[in-house]
């Protein structure tokens, strides 16, 4: 398969060739875990992938719980449906147990503070502070029981690491979803038949087929990178399905997997003109070598901005990362900046303007005032 046909398969089942008529949890899953370091970027994300999306929706989702915003695989933020997320958290967990561990070997009562987290921010949002200082609260009162080295490591970063825990969700301070990023913390809740979680080969695999169904055709590296797992673990868990799956290659002989019926369009397929958010887990679900299906060569360095370790909000045009954009809204007057990386044709540049003049009406209903700009 071409660098071509794998984009237009990757389009097709991110809803970027033809938005999803479907409801907001059903279309997380369909796209897989939304990675979600920028807040912000999660409406846009939806916005371009939904016939029709507010952000009061996703606000609805989450408060209800259907869906789950927090850490996740490779330990950062997603965005993922009640349903799936045991599956997705036991991934992201090392298979070793020490990610809450600030040095290499400690004692054992780093797993008893463990659980003695999650017990207190269980039904109840808690701040980094909070955890901060039931932390030290429960070092004073188990004297000895963790190693002093220890102690003082996860000191030295405010005791982080026990809270950046895929076992907890972001929520917001009062309960009251919006605009304003999420900052507390609070146990996961577990859905109907999930408890107990499942166990991490069963996980694996039930996120490898997420994956492959959300961006696939692709290879085990793929896999691996985006879920956070070796890639010898990986390989030999598609090879072990094969049966189940379709298998391809890629121009330069690499075996992909697929699920058999995915949709793979016509490499000539039109591809709309699309705007992504930062971050967008388009860019991002394949290992970084091989992310030619979405992202040409020369503009890799464009939209990666290493002083912030940020992937900026980018443009697609034809299927391809073609730039980026910015939004800024000030005294009520929302401002869409494109910045092509080169010049588009007439018709590309006319349907550019108006996906950016709808995702501003649908995100910024309440401003006064909207234009686009192009630099």
């Amino acid at each position: 398969m071409s660098d071509r046909a794998l984009g237009r398969a990757l389009l097709a089942r991110q809803g970027l060739l033809e938005r999803f008529d479907r409801p907001l949890v059903e279309t997380v899953e369909a796209i897989g875990a939304m990675q979600g370091q920028a807040w912000a970027a999660l409406p846009v994300g939806l916005w371009s992938r939904m016939a029709s999306f507010a952000p009061e929706d996703l606000y609805r989702a989450l408060e209800g719980e259907e869906l789950l915003w927090g850490i996740g695989i490779r330990g950062t933020l997603h965005l993922v449906s009640a349903r799936e997320h045991p599956a997705y958290a036991t991934v992201a967990v090392e298979p070793t147990g020490a990610w809450h561990r600030a040095i290499g070997q400690t004692t054992p009562a780093m797993d008893q503070l463990r659980e003695a987290i999650l017990t207190f921010a269980k039904g109840q949002s808690r701040t980094s502070e909070e955890f901060t200082q039931f932390a030290e609260d429960w070092v004073a009162n188990h004297p000895g029981a963790i190693d002093e080295q220890e102690v003082e490591a996860q000191r030295s970063v405010k005791w982080r690491p026990i809270f950046r825990w895929s076992a907890l969700v972001r929520v917001p301070s009062g309960g009251v979803w919006g605009a304003k990023t999420p900052a507390d913390h609070r146990a996961a809740p577990i859905p109907p038949g999930k408890r107990p979680a499942p166990k991490r080969e069963q996980a694996l695999e039930a996120v490898a087929f997420a994956h492959l169904r959300a961006f696939g055709p692709a290879g085990a590296e793929d896999v691996a990178c985006w879920t956070g797992a070796r890639v010898p673990l990986v390989r030999a868990l598609l090879e072990g399905m094969e049966e189940r799956l379709a298998v391809f290659a890629d121009e330069s002989g690499r075996t992909l997997y697929d699920l058999p019926e995915a949709p793979r369009p016509d490499p000539d397929t039109p591809a709309p003109p699309r705007l992504l958010g930062a971050f967008d887990s388009t860019l991002l679900a394949y290992a970084v070598r091989h992310r030619g299906r979405i992202v040409p060569e020369g503009l890799r360095e464009v939209i990666y901005d290493k002083g912030n370790l940020r992937i900026q909000p980018t443009i697609v045009l034809d299927g391809l990362v073609a730039g980026t954009w910015s939004v800024e809204q000030r005294r009520r007057e929302a401002t869409l900046t494109l910045r092509s990386a080169g010049k588009p044709a007439r018709a590309d540049r006319a349907e550019l303007m108006a996906e950016a003049e709808g995702l501003l009406a649908g995100l910024y209903p309440k401003a006064k005032g909207r234009q686009v700009v192009v630099e």
